[in-house]
C-alpha cells in the first residue's frame, strides 16, 4: 500500500494553508477509494469557482476585446487540458488517494483524474477561505496563461481523429469494455482501436472523460512510435 505525501507539501506549492484539511483532503480522494466521501461534488464547487474568477479577471484586464475573444480565452484556461497542466506543475497525481489497481494502472498520471483533482482543489479553497483566497490562487498558478493563452486547446479525441485521417486510416473506434460503481458514482472503462496498433483503455466517471482519457493515451502512444 503506497503511503500518501504530506499535504502540507502541497499546501506549500498552492500558497494556502488550510485551517480545515479534511476539505483538501475530500478534493484529493478519486472516486476508486470505496468507503471515502470522493471529490465529485467539490470539483463541480471548483468548476464554477474557476469559471467566474477567470470569467471577472479577462472582464477586467481586457477591456478591449470583444465577448467571442473573451470567451475563446476563457475556455482555454479552464478546460480539463490546462487544469492537467496546472495538476502537473502541483505533482497532484502524487496526492490522489485512489485505489491501489487504480493507481497500478496508471492513475497518477491519467488526465481526467489529475485535472479532476485540480478542480476540486479550488473547490476546497474556496469552502475552506472563501472567494477571495481562491481567487489568489488561481491567478497565481495560471499566472501568464491568463494573457498568453487566447484559445483552448485541441480536445484529444478530435486530436486522434486528425492523426488516423492524416494517414489515410480509418477513424477511432471507441467501446465500453466495463462499467461498475452505484449509479451516483458510476465508473466507465472504454477502448480505444486504431488499425494497426493495439487497443488502449481508460477509465472515467462518464463515458466522455473515459473516450477522451483513452484518446490522449493513444495519441501518447502514436507520437512516442512515429
Amino acid at each position: 500500500m503506497s503511503k500518501q505525501p504530506d499535504l502540507s507539501s502541497l499546501e506549500a506549492k498552492l500558497g494556502y494553508s488550510f485551517k480545515n484539511r479534511a476539505f483538501l483532503q475530500q478534493a484529493l480522494t478519486h472516486s476508486s477509494k470505496a468507503g471515502s466521501a470522493n471529490n465529485e461534488r467539490i470539483e463541480f464547487l471548483g468548476d464554477r469557482v474557476l469559471n467566474l474568477v477567470m470569467a471577472e479577471n479577462l472582464f477586467k484586464t481586457l477591456p478591449d476585446e470583444n465577448e467571442g475573444s473573451l470567451a475563446k480565452r476563457h475556455s482555454g484556461l479552464v478546460q480539463g487540458r490546462m487544469l492537467f497542466i496546472i495538476g502537473g506543475v502541483l505533482n497532484i497525481g502524487d496526492y490522489v488517494n485512489m485505489s491501489e489497481s487504480e493507481r497500478q494502472g496508471g492513475g497518477a498520471e491519467n488526465e481526467n483524474i489529475i485535472s479532476d483533482a485540480t478542480e476540486a482543489t479550488l473547490g476546497a479553497i474556496f469552502l475552506d477561505g472563501g472567494l477571495e483566497p481562491a481567487r489568489e490562487v488561481i491567478l497565481r498558478l495560471w499566472g501568464d496563461n491568463i494573457q498568453t493563452l487566447t484559445e483552448a486547446h485541441q480536445d484529444p479525441k478530435t486530436e486522434l481523429q486528425e492523426w488516423v485521417q492524416a494517414r489515410g486510416l480509418p477513424l477511432p473506434e471507441y467501446e465500453i469494455v466495463h462499467r461498475s460503481g452505484p449509479d451516483h458514482a458510476p465508473l466507465f472503462e472504454v477502448e480505444v482501436r486504431v488499425k494497426g496498433y493495439d487497443p488502449i483503455t481508460a477509465e472515467g466517471a462518464s463515458r466522455s472523460k473515459a473516450e477522451k482519457s483513452a484518446a490522449q493515451r493513444m495519441l501518447s502512444r502514436l507520437k512516442s512510435t512515429a
